[in-house]
């Protein structure tokens, strides 16, 4: 098996699921009660807390744990809503955000929000200019994401930041989800970045797990309430196991972070140069620091992007249809779509993402088999 859809998730790593499986057998503590067992909990708790502030190089008291990418958006964009509505309604996202983020503004607007999407031009990336003239004395939130789950456009968050250091009222929300581990960590915390979300199975963790970047100073609404977890920011009994596990897993990531990267950029470099020979293929990533190293979509005019990745899934190869969470809705993409991208073009995109575990050798099995099934489409159509 090839398994090239590493943006929709990650395999466990071995030494993870150690952790998980030792937290859950030796230290089931409650955290949060009084006696020994639950102080052992929750100091295993606050070590994992500051070995990802460390990693990170952030505050432990800036580490908010979540069950995952999707809460985490939701959390900073509505509870920003909730937090700052007396001093104005008025949010700015981009228009190829991730459905978390997407949606949640979406519902916003039911409740009486004002949302500007910033445009993107053909390589879905936004402009700083754009963003500078949507900014109204209403504003209160900034939304950008650090990498398009799609086509791997690398946003000019750092730049966005910049701007922002005029706007000092406004949070500035980074959806970085797929951004850690692709050597742009400088980015994401920028000066000026207020919160940031993470998703634990995008980077080898369990599923369920997360945290939010939260800037020392900066207040959001809580969205779960109950017993006062997360300095009574989060309520609900913390997954110690996941925590523990997703501290070893971004240690581990990190460590791996500049040869990964090397590798990814190399695979991704030989089936562009392949792929790109072929009359109907249209290549919607680049191979440049303006783009993640691990994110290549393209699309082969005539082929529905579902054939694609079923016909290749027939060859033991698994790659998505641009974002994974959206793909049995058989729609074509939302960025390409926001790129003006023509409908027949948009709706045969695939996506291949690519992880640490990923050598050239797949790489070359994929274009042998791609070039098999490049044969047989052209001959259907």
């Amino acid at each position: 098996m090839i398994y090239f859809d590493n943006s929709a998730t990650t395999k466990v790593l071995p030494e993870v699921l150690d952790t998980y499986n030792k937290v859950s057998e030796q230290i089931w503590g409650n955290p949060s009660s009084l006696h020994n067992f639950g102080e052992q909990a929750f100091n295993l708790l606050e070590q994992s807390r500051k070995q990802i502030a460390d990693l990170l190089n952030v505050h432990p008291d800036e580490i908010y744990f979540t069950s995952g990418g999707t809460e985490g958006d939701n959390w900073v964009i509505k509870g920003t809503a909730i937090e700052k509505r007396e001093f104005g309604k008025h949010l700015i996202t981009t228009s190829v955000e991730h459905a978390a983020v997407r949606n949640s503004f979406e519902q916003l607007k039911q409740l009486g929000y004002d949302v500007t999407y910033l445009p993107v031009d053909d390589e879905g990336r936004i402009s700083i200019a754009d963003l500078k003239a949507a900014i109204r004395p209403d504003t209160t939130l900034v939304s950008i994401m650090a990498v398009n789950n799609e086509i791997g456009t690398i946003q000019p968050i750092k730049e966005a930041g910049e701007l922002l250091k005029n706007y000092p009222k406004i949070h500035f929300h980074v959806d970085a989800v797929q951004g850690l581990g692709k050597g742009i960590q400088d980015q994401i915390f920028n000066d000026r970045t207020d919160f940031a979300a993470f998703s634990g199975h995008k980077f080898h963790a369990p599923r369920g797990t997360g945290f939010i970047y939260g800037r020392r100073g900066r207040r959001i609404a809580p969205l779960m309430n109950g017993g006062g977890q997360e300095k009574n920011q989060r309520s609900g009994t913390e997954n110690l196991p996941g925590i523990a596990a997703m501290a070893k897993a971004i240690r581990l990531v990190l460590e791996k972070e500049p040869s990964a990267i090397d590798t990814e950029r190399q695979i991704k470099q030989l089936i562009m140069d392949h792929i790109s020979q072929f009359d109907k293929v249209t290549i919607f990533s680049k191979n440049d620091d303006t783009f993640a190293p691990h994110i290549l979509c393209f699309a082969i005019k005539g082929v529905r992007g579902e054939t694609i990745v079923h016909a290749f899934e027939k060859q033991g190869i698994y790659i998505s249809t641009t974002s994974a969470c959206s793909s049995k809705d058989h729609t074509e993409s939302g960025t390409l779509n926001a790129m003006q991208v023509p409908d027949d073009i948009a709706t045969s995109a695939v996506r291949i993402s690519l992880g640490d575990h990923n050598t050239l050798d797949e790489a070359k099995q994929f274009v042998k088999v791609f070039d098999q099934l490049y044969e047989e489409f052209d001959k259907l159509s």
